[in-house]
């Protein structure tokens, strides 16, 4: 509920990722690939260096190990996904900025379900992600909100929503696009 008066400007910066090198570009874009394809149980060190044609072994000379690699992949979503609901934020209206930052992030998510998972199982050790990262790539859900209580529950009730859809959770009588809606409604003043 974007109130009015309220800017939908950005409160921060987009943190600036730490430089990668090309070998570790190329891993994390193969690590993308395999998780997209066959989702977090195939992401093992082995795996991934079969993918890329290097013995397993070195690839810890890039990345450190397996929650490393996971690390860099959360990071790229975050940083894809933040990108893509604050363009959202930014050409919305004050009066479908709701609905458009859930619908973009509903396609991103789903676009990107075993990366969507990964980045919010929990399982990342957050202090491997570039400083500022989390706070930033949420932050179009305060854009849209105005309120850190009611972007955060936006956000809880988005992220159940979106869980649910992949589970195949809904009745087969639901109307998903029709549930997207009345939350956005939800959350609309």
């Amino acid at each position: 509920m974007a109130r009015a008066g309220l800017p939908l400007a950005r409160i921060a910066a987009r943190p600036e990722p730490a430089g990668r090198s090309e070998r570790v570009r190329e891993i994390v874009a193969a690590g993308l690939a395999l998780l997209a394809a066959e989702g977090a149980d195939a992401l093992t060190m082995r795996r991934l260096g079969d993918e890329i044609g290097i013995r397993a072994a070195s690839l810890y000379k890039h990345l450190p190990g397996k929650p490393a690699l996971e690390a860099a992949l959360v990071e790229t979503g975050l940083f894809e996904m933040g990108d893509a609901l604050h363009a959202v934020v930014d050409a919305a209206g004050p009066a479908d900025v709701v609905a458009a930052l859930l619908a973009e992030y509903r396609r991103f998510a789903l676009m990107s379900a075993n990366l969507y998972r990964l980045a919010t199982s929990g399982r990342i050790d957050r202090s491997l992600l570039t400083p500022g990262l989390d706070g930033w790539s949420g932050e179009p859900f305060y854009r849209a909100t105005g309120d850190p209580w009611v972007a955060q529950a936006l956000f809880a009730a988005a992220h159940g929503a979106v869980i649910l859809e992949m589970d195949s959770a809904y009745s087969d009588m639901s109307d998903l696009d029709a549930t997207w809606r009345a939350l956005a409604r939800a959350f609309t003043t």
